[in-house]
């Protein structure tokens, strides 16, 4: 480490007359040449976290790297500011916009340095920091409107600067707006205010003055009224001291672990993991082909193939697998036998219920498939041929089915069978395209006049199609062209029982909805819209933590039924939920309450709950380490999970034997560790579950079996100079109080999204050999990476990954 310098000193080298290489393309400032950082993969300038270092080596350097590492983490652009070809990428933003109106040499407006610097986004801050690189002139009505390629260069070197003296100098001058080389209270509530706005966080100037208040109190130990240069530096050494004890245990830690296996032992991990999904498809396409290939055989050696070829075997092979998947797309939305079954051990062991809905939405891509064969082998190719098939052909093989006339392909399309078949075409066509998820949850993405036809209402009740679809296909199947026998007409012994288990789903849901009397005994509005609901929990209404209930409010619609998971423990003598605005139902429920809460409310709407239903997220009572990880709203399921978690619950555990019989014992079920990764994007978020975080961490100080991480978007990365005063703040307040300053729980912030790679490499070295379920409720971008990562690093550690997204 650089030895710290003198305030004397460092002021007599000021920021304006640093200088600098001329600014070329080819030839960068030779600082960023030698730079390294440690949030990035490299780490070769830091000894202390080479994967070869010793104990001694970590004991000497300890100190000192702690200051190096505090200043390396502090950046004035993005990370990849450091590498050689980001001054041509700044070069380019320069030209686009330079003009020579008032000379021979280029030049930017002064309020362009935002844009060419990658900060554009935040040109508050941008401005504050040309202020600071300029040397704050003092009469602004003398500041430099323009900006060459040489100053743009000089500045991007020394922002760029891994140095101790040129960092941390220049955010000295960020703070210090009178230079006059020191730092005041009311200067540090200034940059506070201006971090704080520029990474999006809702602060008042109380809050401002007394974290002003704290960083003078712990800095200014001689009560002089301001802090200098030096002092300003033990605000980032002691801020970083963690970060680095964190990060030197982790990479030996993962280096160590990181083992890879033979090629066998790779395609056997794969088996494990997707073994039940490849099993239950794989008879699936089994049966689908068997019945086409069957039926396909049958009508080749019947008399009407003479006249129609292979369009009517293909429309005939594909109308059974229609069929089939008619019967079968039922079953998977079967909620109330999904949950039953899923609670037998054994069917749930090899039975992937988890994925109920994605197999629902596979089967109807089967229907599609069907449809397009059954339908186009006829209008396209079997029902041309009939009607120009000769007359002779026609007489000897298939006239008998059309009362000795031969149609022609009009009179063909008039039949009560393509009339059905068409419609049904048409009904099925309308459900799928609703069904999809840009018309279903992003209406707004559509052209204005799609909107008011589109969103989940539309979806909800465009699916209910089906009902017309069923009883026209049971229509269909009675009038054919070629089969008159009631033995081959078979489409009602595929659908029978599909459908009768469903509509006794339906009626079972209908009367216990009625029998459940609930009340709603309280209800919060937070921001970002969201309905906080704590509902009367009815009798012998047993559930398990992680599961779900549908609501219906009849005051909006006495139809529509929506899914929510429980926060509520299963032992809490209450229900509740937490409820987003995202949709049409959805918005009148918080318009609705909010009207109620008003201080003239005439009092909460009626409510109707069904369920519970089993979700993904039920499983965690299989693993003994769970990592539940939430976007946002996405966090409500895991709630739930994190009280039981925590509680260390004793509950009768049914236990089925080799026998299959069951029998009840009393022991400790769940995870013995819980770790919960929630990212969301704005600050407000975590008003939702800020008291079960509290409660959670005061009860986890006992057991320490709850690990939480909370992530907030909206703030710059850690190391950034846009939130690095915030992280200070954010670690002397904690220290202090045990609270967090942005999220007002116990549990710290960390900004940014997380380091997914480094997250679960440090779970596979934390815990080596275990087994340990992931569960994930967001978005299914992050959902693909997540499952990725979770096979890569099963494949290449002794540690399991088993991961499961929640489907509703």
């Amino acid at each position: 480490m650089e030895p710290k310098m003198s305030p004397q000193t460092t002021l007599q080298s000021s920021p304006s007359s640093s200088s600098s290489p001329s600014p070329s393309s080819s030839s960068p400032c030779s600082s960023s040449s030698s730079s390294s950082y440690v949030d990035g993969d490299r780490i070769d300038t830091f000894p202390f976290l080479s994967p070869n270092r010793n104990e001694s080596q970590l004991a000497g350097n300890w100190v000192p790297t702690v200051a190096g590492f505090a200043i390396e983490r502090l950046r004035f652009i993005d990370r990849m500011a450091n590498s050689r070809n980001d001054w041509k990428d700044m070069e380019e933003r320069f030209d686009r916009l330079a003009s020579t109106t008032t000379g021979p040499i280029p030049f930017v407006n002064r309020s362009d340095f935002a844009f060419c610097i990658g900060m554009e986004d935040t040109p508050e801050f941008a401005e504050e920091l040309l202020e600071a690189l300029e040397g704050r002139s003092r009469n602004r009505d003398n500041l430099q409107l323009e900006i060459t390629k040489a100053q743009l260069h000089d500045y991007w070197c020394r922002i760029t600067d891994p140095s101790f003296n040129s960092r941390i100098r220049i955010f000295f001058d960020l703070c210090d707006r009178n230079m006059d080389g020191k730092i005041t209270e009311i200067e540090i509530k200034e940059i506070i205010l201006l971090s704080a706005s520029t990474n999006k966080l809702s602060m008042t100037q109380e809050d401002a003055e007394d974290y002003s208040t704290l960083i003078m109190e712990e800095f200014d130990i001689s009560k002089r009224g301001f802090i200098e240069l030096s002092q300003l530096e033990r605000i980032f050494f002691k801020e970083s001291q963690l970060a680095v004890s964190i990060q030197s245990n982790s990479e030996e830690q993962n280096q160590e672990n990181c083992q890879t296996r033979t090629p066998w032992i790779n395609e056997e991990i794969y088996l494990r993991n997707y073994w039940r999904r490849a099993w239950i498809i794989g008879l699936w396409l089994s049966i689908c082909i068997t019945l086409f290939t069957w039926k396909f055989i049958q009508y080749q050696h019947r008399k009407a193939f003479q006249c129609t070829g292979y369009c009517l075997s293909t429309a005939k092979g594909a109308a059974e697998t229609l069929k089939f998947n008619m019967a079968l797309i039922l079953l998977p939305v079967c909620r109330n036998t999904v949950t039953w079954l899923r609670m037998n051990r054994w069917i749930n062991s090899v039975v992937p219920f988890n994925d109920n809905i994605n197999f629902h939405k596979l089967i109807a891509g089967g229907i599609v498939v069907g449809v397009i064969l059954h339908a186009g082998a006829h209008l396209a190719c079997d029902f041309p041929r009939i009607a120009g098939c000769n007359p002779s052909v026609f007489r000897r093989t298939i006239a008998g089915g059309f009362g000795n006339h031969q149609p022609s392909y009009v009179e063909i399309l008039g039949t009560t069978e393509v009339i059905t078949g068409i419609t049904m075409v048409v009904l099925m066509a309308i459900a799928f395209t609703l069904a999809t998820p840009l018309p279903r949850r992003r209406p707004l993405s559509l052209p204005w006049p799609l909107r008011r036809v589109t969103g989940f209402n539309t979806f909800w009740y465009s699916h209910h199609l089906f009902i017309i679809v069923y009883a026209l296909l049971l229509v269909h199947s009675i009038f054919l062209f070629l089969t008159h026998d009631a033995r081959q007409k078979t489409t009602w012994m595929y659908i029978a029982f599909p459908v009768l288990l469903y509509l006794w789903e339906r009626i079972f849901r209908a009367i216990r909805s009625g029998l459940y009397h609930v009340e709603t005994l309280e209800a919060k509005t937070y921001p970002g819209k969201v309905l906080s609901l704590k509902l009367s929990k009815p009798e012998d209404f047993n559930y398990r933590s992680g599961m779900y209930i549908f609501i219906q409010c009849p005051q909006i619609s006495p139809f529509e039924w929506h899914p929510f998971s429980l926060t509520s423990a299963p032992e809490d003598n209450y229900l509740n939920v937490h409820i987003r605005t995202q949709g049409d139902w959805s918005y009148q429920m918080y318009s609705l309450f909010q009207e109620a809460l008003a201080p003239v409310g005439s009092g909460f709407p009626k409510i109707y709950i069904d369920g519970p239903y089993g979700a993904a997220s039920q499983d965690h009572i299989k693993y003994d380490v769970i990592v539940l990880i939430g976007l946002g709203i996405g966090a409500t399921p895991f709630i739930s999970i994190l009280k039981d978690v925590v509680h260390g619950l004793t509950k009768p555990y049914i236990d089925y034997g080799d026998g299959g019989e069951s029998g009840i014992t009393n022991r400790k079920q769940g995870p013995s560790k819980a770790y919960l990764y929630w990212v969301t994007r704005e600050q407000s978020s975590f008003d939702w579950f800020r008291d079960v975080i509290k409660e959670v961490s005061y009860a986890n100080r006992k057991q320490a079996v709850v690990e939480m991480h909370n992530f907030l978007t909206s703030v710059y990365e850690d190391g950034d100079a846009r939130s690095a005063l915030i992280s200070a703040i954010q670690a002397l307040y904690h220290a202090k109080t045990g609270i967090d300053i942005v999220s007002g729980t116990p549990v710290r912030t960390h900004f940014a999204r997380p380091n997914w790679t480094k997250v679960f490499s440090n779970f596979a070295s934390t815990h080596e050999g275990a087994r340990i379920g992931v569960f994930y409720c967001g978005h299914l971008t992050l959902a693909r990476e997540l499952e990725r990562l979770c096979t890569k690093l099963t494949t290449k550690t002794t540690t399991r990954f088993v991961f499961h997204k929640e489907n509703y």
